[in-house]
Order: structure tokens, then sequence, then C-alpha cells
């Protein structure tokens, strides 16, 4: 596999970078999550403001302009070039009872715009707390159930659009 790394920008502007690239840059850190970059005789002012390891995506300020970033490894690229997805959207309409329990906390509500991993509720279930997560972005349809309520295995929780 190449040491080389794929970086979206926004979304729509793709490239590659390769680890020696990368090594040859004149940077220096100047504060905490503060940088200067030096290329070809101009000087970028680069802030690192977002940073999430598990998705590999950054926000990064460079000379005042905001970019979300995500930057992709060589393992990644591979997936990618053998027809497989990295991040296939998922398809899940409705979210039911892992386990019978009671509904302690009601995070979601109806019409809500959620991003994947956002709570939505807390189940009780045998005197452990399950934080109870959406599974992709979407709008909430429909709350089953209210705080308080006893569920048993499988029942309707929550209904996305």
């Amino acid at each position: 596999m190449e040491n080389s790394f794929t970086v979206n920008v926004n979304g729509n502007l793709d490239f590659s970078l390769a680890k020696d690239q990368v090594d040859g840059l004149d940077v220096f850190q100047t504060g905490i999550g503060t940088f200067h970059l030096l290329k070809e005789g101009v000087s970028y002012r680069i802030e690192i403001l977002e940073v999430d390891f598990q998705n590999r995506t950054y926000t990064i300020r460079i000379n005042g302009n905001e970019y979300d970033t995500i930057v992709g490894t060589p393992l990644d690229q591979l997936i990618k070039d053998m027809g497989f997805a990295v991040n296939g959207s998922k398809n899940i309409d409705s979210i039911s009872a892992p386990m019978p329990g009671l509904i302690l906390e009601i995070s979601a509500k109806i019409g809500e715009e959620v991003v994947e991993d956002q709570q939505l509720l807390i189940l009780e279930a045998m005197k452990m707390e399950n934080i109870i997560t959406s599974p992709r972005k979407g709008t909430i349809k429909n709350v089953a159930v209210k705080q308080g309520d006893v569920v048993d295995k499988a029942q309707l929780l929550i209904e996305f659009e």
C-alpha cells in the first residue's frame, strides 16, 4: 500500500498527499493548535479548530478562512478501490428496544434533526443505564414512548422520516 493520504476539503475538493510531501513542509508550531507554514514564499497561519480523531475529520482555519477536512488513510483508499463503502449510508427507519427496561430520559423530539451517534434516550435495564443513540443522520418522525414507560424487547421506540 502506498504511503499517501487522501484529503477532502469542504466535501468538494479531493487531493492526495504523500508522507514525504508533509515531511518536507516548512511548518512550525506557534501555540496550542496554531501553526505557521511557509510554502513557495507565501506565509500561512493555520489554526486547528475541531478534531475528531475517530472519524479523521478536522476543522481548520487558514489565514482566516475555515475548512472542513476529512483525511483518508491508504486503507480507506484500498477499501474504496475494491468497491466497498467506507462509511455507507444507513437506511434504518426505526429503533426498537434492545432489551426490556424502563425509559429514564428522552432527548429526541419529533421533527428534530439528529446526527449519527447522537443520544436519543436512556433505557434502564438490569440496573444499568443504556444510552440509545441515533444510527444515522435524519429527522425524528415519531417518539413512540415517554419517560417512565416500561418497554419490552423489540418494542418500537423511535421512528425516522
